[in-house]
């Protein structure tokens, strides 16, 4: 399955979730970033793991796909392999 088909197939419901939790996070910490006043070293730390934090986890989660269930395949018995034919016993002198 390559990258694209990953994208555009569907995403499971607790991933969807997760891909929006993810956006909000990027969203509040590029906002922290961008804001026009300053702000305390450590807010604009934690703004830019929150940004890093939020892009990581909205990307992997857009490219969890269902996997399709397909049942496993009947055992088939093995055909038993044939006894090894014998050969005759040759002297060498």
């Amino acid at each position: 399955m390559t990258i694209q088909e990953r994208f555009q197939a569907p995403t499971p419901k607790l991933f969807r979730i997760l891909r929006n939790i993810g956006l909000v996070l990027a969203s509040a910490g590029g906002a922290l970033l961008a804001a026009p006043v300053t702000l305390p070293a450590a807010l604009m730390t934690v703004a830019g793991y929150l940004t890093v934090a939020g892009g990581i986890l909205s990307a992997v989660s857009q490219v969890t796909v269902d996997a399709p269930t397909t049942e496993a395949p009947a055992a088939t018995p093995k055909k038993k392999a044939a006894a090894p034919k014998s050969k005759p016993d040759v002297q060498v002198s």
